[in-house]
């Protein structure tokens, strides 16, 4: 079971350098994964920082899973 959630986060990983890639070539309409973050970073519901809030949620859960032992 470990060997594949392995798996799974290393096909993921592959898969965001793909589009990356695919997003720095020229002419693409691929949005770059920093036009991405800065998206959401703008998205707001009233005065609540949505955006910034889900994304300060998202490094927590990744910290808490990979970096805490």
């Amino acid at each position: 079971m470990r060997a594949l959630a392995i798996a799974g986060f290393l096909t993921a990983v592959l898969l965001f350098a793909a589009v990356e890639w695919a997003s720095r070539r020229e002419g693409s309409r691929v949005p770059t994964l920093g036009d991405v973050c800065a998206f959401v970073m703008r998205y707001e519901v009233g005065p609540v920082p949505v955006g910034r809030i889900g994304l300060f949620g998202f490094w927590w859960w990744l910290g808490w899973h990979f970096l805490a032992r």
